[in-house]
């Protein structure tokens, strides 16, 4: 795959293997993440809102027929699980507002809450973190697990190139 920048010039490059040129893609597709030539997560958050709709749509349909502790054990196996797989690669992007606000028409789902009331107190209420604050959680955590790793940064650069954005990129 070849990355370009989402302004700049986008240079060709034609490979030949055994005497085919290989194809080029805007996208591909790697374990379940959508990554596009310039970084930018769109395709793969667009398929996130596709799945988080869908499980809108079934939360939506077992509301009238399930207690709301039922209604969160669904919200964690199928809404949580989406937005929550490798969300520590894109969940700071623009485009992950989207997210955000499908996952607060859930919560308003399953607390029968109407869609203008404030979800932060829904939130608190049904013990479940906001996209940002599960970002922020899952970055720590990797940060804790991978320990070692910013260790090696901090041996290897020097100390005007660890800005968080060049941590960030290295780590992945």
């Amino acid at each position: 795959m070849q990355f370009n920048t989402k302004n700049g010039r986008e240079y060709v490059l034609k490979i030949n293997y055994q005497g085919n040129y290989v194809k080029s893609s805007p996208y591909t597709k790697f374990l379940g993440l959508i990554i596009d030539d310039s970084l930018s997560w769109k395709a793969h958050i667009d398929q996130m809102m596709s799945k988080l709709n869908t499980a809108y749509f079934v939360i939506l349909m077992l509301q009238a027929i399930m207690s709301t502790e039922t209604l969160k054990m669904v919200y964690f196996a199928y809404v949580h699980s989406i937005i929550s797989y490798r969300i520590i690669l894109g969940g700071n992007q623009p485009y992950s507002k989207k997210i955000f606000k499908i996952q607060k028409r859930v919560i308003r789902i399953i607390t029968n809450s109407r869609m203008r009331d404030s979800c932060r107190e829904l939130f608190q209420r049904l013990e479940i973190l906001p996209l940002y604050s599960q970002y922020i959680f899952s970055l720590s955590i990797f940060v804790i697990k991978n320990i070692y790793i910013i260790q090696i940064i901090r041996s290897t650069v020097s100390t005007q190139d660890l800005k968080p954005i060049y941590i960030h990129l290295l780590l992945i």
